[in-house]
């Protein structure tokens, strides 16, 4: 069966919230070299979830697609 990748997001700014417009994603902090461990969050039937190791809170916005985020370029197109 085959999996689609799960997003991963960076907080490169420091912003204190990140929209996004999935449930489901990986957050990595910063992008390396100041990355934390790529954490798996799910935000289940809630609408936000906080990263336990940078405390970046993304809230889910449906009027988002899959690889948009607000603030912009929060999607990583290379993590590993």
């Amino acid at each position: 069966m085959a999996h689609a990748q799960i997003p991963h997001f960076a907080n490169d700014t420091g912003a204190e919230r990140i929209f996004i417009g999935v449930k489901e994603f990986q957050c990595m902090g910063a992008r390396a070299p100041y990355d934390h461990p790529h954490v798996y969050l799910d935000m289940g039937s809630d609408g936000q979830i906080l990263c336990p190791y940078c405390s970046t809170l993304y809230i889910h916005d449906p009027r988002l697609g899959a690889e948009d985020s607000e603030p912009t370029g929060s999607l990583v197109h290379d993590a590993a």
